[in-house]
């Protein structure tokens, strides 16, 4: 699954400042914040920044160290894992309009008032069991000349229903047009595929709340992201969809896509479809907006509105599609709304996609595997070098990366012309345009504003000083280091000046590590000034406490749980601890404080942390354990404080309890979907001991066109199962319907699809009925076959493998004749054929060509009872596709004087002919057995020279007849007494295709190009090649 935005690393000191390109500088512009979210600057430079927890700072300007509150939501605000405030923003027209508006997840269940969770998700429900329930809020606030809210918080929507802990609300921002665009995710789980099965508590159609959704006509979970897609008489909801508001009374704006809808959410959307849309922006000077969209388990998104005030809603395909492709765990479970959208198209792809396993840009040093793209933002009227003009700036939070996504020569920007621009960054949870044009980054994880600025010219050394010991009893000798300061322009020197004393004169010592004895007691605040070779310089300092105790923080113990217990999803675990201080002593439980992380990885050793639960004030409590797909573990950790404020911490690493699954298919190589990811059979997945995993079959299958008969645990094709504590092995058992090529009628079903091939041959008295066992033989196989004659004789429990029987007692009539095969489960379809006085023999010649060929379809019709010629019966030819159902009338003829008919016919792919007398006054009419045709392909190759020179390139082209644009062609070698295919091509517009070939040693090599075998047509074969190479 894609990372947790919001994520939370649980180290003591985090460095923000990432790599940077040669002339950049990643500078700190406010700190001190806990988990800010979310930053946006006035008009006239003040700044307002958000915390997670609900708590709204605003600055003066960026040079204004000292916040002021603005306000504080924190009684509404459900801060727990990925849910919180989480969007600003700030009118245009501020101050003349002071409005600021605020984004967060409601603590309320939908229709109701907060708070519900207090920012905890107990268990029961659990937070990836049946979920905590939570709505998102819209709400604009009323600022003073001061930027402080004024009067009640004024409520313009309350929605987004949200059952698990991700996905929640993201963006707030004005667009060119003075509406208000806002964004929320689907609310869904991350751990399986989420249809509404668990509860339904969003009372999604077409079931009330409380009641379980099941497919296929559940649209419920992530499938909220498509309700504009809903019946028209069902409500929408704004999951997994941008609106567009008045800022004024949260209302549709006019022109909107659906605003002829009687629904007030339908009249907000103006784009749905995606998962979780956290960031976006607008590209400045146009109607254009770019979301950045969290995928789940392969591929994050970067879509485009052409223009966001248009009637156009723009579907993104979520949860059906992730990425360009199909979403595995959703096709799988056979969703009415997915496989409508799959057949009949509609969704706009994305306009650049990066997979979780693959870098952004080669060697960008940024980690791959767990990705959330988490920031959008454009290049305004910066400094930056001109190749930046324009430049589309995105970041994953999970990477820790930004880059640059620079114009290309149509003026868009081009996902060819991609540059990292930090790497090693602080977790970035929103980009945006600042003062000066500079990019400005919020920093979740170290709790500051930073930006990014450019300079042609000398920069500022960075200072760094530490020191060991900090404080200890007088005389206190310190060893001071200077040594990670640093200086952006490569090959810059540093001198070293430091203030040792603390009396403000930086002239102690020019040392980069120098060491000083203190005598006297006291606080002494040692700097450190760093200059180039330029002048420029930069200062750092550091408290050293004289006469202190060594260690004045507190020492913790976690006694238990230890780090060799392993957990598995639902376990309760008991935890206990104490803290002791050298001048306080014995701590009390108000003075500690636990943290739950959840440590996801994408690999064993690259993971990020989702917080999942605080416990302050207590000294032992206990947890459930959560629900993740794994590599994942927890991390407990215990911190104290002393009354000066000092802090110590322990934390102990759980590790789960894991059980290995294996899938398995009959026939074997079939593919199988768990959780997200679609996979052929065999395979195993390593998962947390009572972890839910949504296992699917995807039905029917290619190649061969499989049928899903059962799994081995008897759940439906779709479900959910929870690991047991012992390995498992779930096997999926198919049964192919495609027969030479031809896609069976009626097959798939528990009951057996018809016999084929049904035909009659009379005698005197007697007929032999006969037939070819049917294709699909029902779930349980065929267990009889019937034979009924007209006018009510039965033949009944005709053994299963038979393949005629023989009737008996009939007149000089005709006869018609019905034959049914039966499973366990009833009976199939009825297939009849009809028998009269005459019959024919016949035959097609040749019965397998290429395109454009011909065959001869021949009949000798002779008398049933003399087996004399029949000569001068009129003959219809009939013609059909293969495997279809509906004949049509090709030609007429007369049998000649020894009863023969021949018709030529060009056939230009697989197809079935039949011969037909119709009777006259003489004869009964009588019809030929069905006589396939098989078309191969035809295919031309030809070299453009045949014979090249080493290390040259040869060109192989030709084309296919008919025409199979976009389809695959193959190039083989002969080699070693067989062919074998070297490499494949898809084929063109026009059927055409080359091949390059480029040999490094001299001979003489043999080529032939093959068309695989379509629904239609035979694997064709070009004529072999010779390329002789000198």
């Amino acid at each position: 699954m894609a990372a947790s935005l919001l994520s939370a690393v649980v180290t003591p000191a985090v460095v923000a400042a990432g790599a940077i390109p040669a002339g950049f500088t990643d500078e700190l512009v406010r700190g001190g914040l806990n988990q800010p979210t979310a930053a946006v600057f006035a008009p006239n430079g003040r700044l307002f920044i958000g915390e997670k927890s609900g708590i709204v700072k605003t600055y003066d300007s960026v040079a204004d160290t000292t916040p002021t509150i603005t306000t504080d939501l924190r009684p509404k605000v459900h801060d727990f894992w990925d849910r919180g405030l989480l969007g600003l923003a700030i009118d245009p027209q501020y101050p003349a309009r002071p409005y600021l508006y605020a984004l967060y997840t409601y603590d309320a269940l939908p229709g109701q008032t907060h708070p519900k969770w207090n920012d905890a998700c107990p268990t029961p429900p659990g937070p990836n069991g049946d979920g905590c329930v939570v709505t998102g809020r819209l709400s604009r606030l009323t600022l003073d000349a001061n930027g402080v809210a004024t009067g009640a918080e004024q409520v313009l929507i309350t929605d987004w229903c949200q059952q698990y802990p991700s996905h929640s609300i993201g963006t707030v921002t004005f667009g060119p047009d003075g509406a208000l665009y806002v964004g929320g995710g689907d609310g869904a789980s991350f751990t399986f595929a989420d249809y509404g099965q668990r509860g339904n508590p969003c009372g999604d159609p077409p079931s009330a709340a409380g009641t379980s959704l099941s497919s296929p006509t559940s649209r419920g979970g992530a499938l909220r992201s498509q309700s504009p897609r809903r019946p028209a008489t069902e409500p929408r909801t704004l999951d997994g969809a941008i609106i567009r508001v008045n800022p004024d009374t949260g209302a549709a704006m006019p022109g909107n896509p659906f605003a002829g809808s009687s629904d007030a959410n339908a009249r907000r959307i103006i784009a749905y479809g995606m998962r979780n849309q956290f960031r976006f922006g607008f590209r400045p000077g146009t109607n254009e907006l770019w979301v950045g969209d969290v995928g789940w388990a392969a591929w994050e998104e970067i879509n485009r509105i052409p223009d966001a005030t248009d009637g156009v809603a723009e579907n993104f395909g979520w949860p059906c599609f992730e990425g360009a492709g199909r979403q595995g765990g959703y096709d799988g479970a056979d969703l009415a709304l997915c496989e409508s959208l799959y057949s009949g198209g509609g969704q706009t792809g994305p306009y650049y996609t990066y997979h979780h396993d693959a870098s952004v840009v080669s060697g960008d040093g940024c980690p791959t595997g767990s990705s959330a793209i988490s920031g959008l933002a454009f290049e305004q009227d910066s400094n930056y070098p001109a190749a930046y003009d324009g430049a589309l700036f995105f970041s994953d939070s999970s990477r820790m990366c930004i880059w640059a996504m620079q114009l290309g020569a149509n003026g868009q920007p081009d996902p060819s012309k991609l540059v990292t621009l930090a790497s090693g960054v602080s977790r970035p949870v929103q980009l945006l345009s600042g003062p000066g044009g500079n990019l400005y980054y919020v920093a979740f994880d170290s709790g500051e504003l930073r930006r990014i600025t450019y300079t042609s010219g000398n920069r500022v050394p960075n200072a760094v000083a530490t020191a060991d010991p900090r404080s200890g009893p007088a005389p206190l000798t310190v060893r001071f280091d200077g040594s990670g300061s640093s200086d952006p322009d490569l090959g810059d020197t540093l001198r070293y000046a430091w203030d040792l004393d603390g009396d403000g004169a930086y002239d102690d010592s020019t040392a980069s590590k120098p060491e000083h004895t203190y005598v006297e007691v006291g606080l002494v605040r040692a700097g450190l000034k760093v200059t180039d070779q330029e002048g420029l310089s930069d200062t750092a300092s550091v408290d050293i406490d004289v006469g202190a105790p060594a260690n004045p923080h507190p020492v913790v113990t976690i006694d238990e749980p230890s780090s060799a217990l392993t957990w598995r999803v639902g376990q309760q675990v008991s935890f206990s601890g104490r803290a002791a201080d050298p001048q306080d002593g014995a701590l009390p439980a108000s003075a500690l404080t636990w943290r739950l992380t959840l440590q996801h990885c994408s690999s064993l050793d690259n993971c990020h942390a989702h917080v999942v639960q605080d416990f302050a004030g207590i000294a032992s409590g206990s947890f459930t354990a959560p629900d993740h797909g794994y590599p994942s573990y927890l991390d407990l950790r215990l911190t104290a404080t002393d009354s000066d404020g000092n802090t110590g911490s322990q934390t102990v690493r759980l590790e789960p309890k894991t059980v290995k699954l294996d899938f398995e298919s009959s026939p074997a190589g079939l593919e199988l979907t768990v959780g997200s990811a679609t996979q052929r059979a065999p395979f195993s997945r390593t998962v947390i001991v009572g972890s839910t995993n949504s296992i699917s079959a995807p039905n029917p299958q290619d190649p061969g066109d499989y049928w899903f008969t059962g799994w081995s645990d008897s759940g439906a094709r779709a479900h959910e199962t929870t690991a047991p504590a012992t390995p498992e092995t779930y096997r999926a058992s198919f049964v192919t319907c495609t027969v030479n090529g031809v896609t069976v009628p009626d097959c798939g079903g528990a009951t057996p699809s018809a016999p084929r091939s049904v035909d009659a041959f009379g005698g005197r008295g007697k007929a032999t009925v006969s037939w070819q066992h049917p294709h699909w033989p029902g779930v349980d196989g065929v267990t009889k076959y019937r034979v009924s004659v007209e006018g009510g004789r039965v033949y009944d429990n005709i053994s299963p493998t038979a393949t005629s029987q023989t009737v008996s007692g009939l007149g000089n009539k005709s006869e018609t004749f019905t034959v049914q095969a039966f499973s366990a489960a009833g009976a199939g379809p009825a297939v009849s054929t009809s028998l009269s006085g005459s019959r024919v023999a016949s035959s097609t010649t040749p019965s397998t060509l290429t395109y454009g060929s011909s065959t001869t379809i021949k009949g000798v019709y002779t008398d049933t009872d003399t087996g004399a010629a029949l000569p001068g019966l009129s003959i219809d030819m009939w013609a059909r596709p293969k495997g279809w159902t509906t004949w049509t009338l090709r030609t007429s003829a007369t049998t000649d004087s020894s009863g023969v008919v021949k018709f030529a016919s060009r056939t230009p792919r697989h197809y079935e002919y039949q011969l037909r007398f119709e009777g006259n006054s003489a004869y009964l009419g009588t019809t030929s057995s069905v006589r396939p045709v098989t078309v191969r392909h035809r295919v031309s190759a030809s070299f453009a020279d045949a014979t090249v020179t080493r290390g040259t390139t040869a060109k192989l082209s030709g084309y296919v007849s008919p025409r199979h644009a976009g389809q695959y062609v193959r190039l083989q070698r002969y080699s070693g007494g067989k062919w074998a295919t070297v490499s494949s091509k898809k084929l063109s517009s026009t059927s055409k295709y080359t091949f390059y070939i480029r040999w490094s040693t001299r001979g003489s090599y043999r080529y032939r190009v093959m068309k695989p075998s379509h629904y239609d047509h035979a694997a064709g074969y070009s004529s072999a090649r010779y390329l002789y190479v000198r």
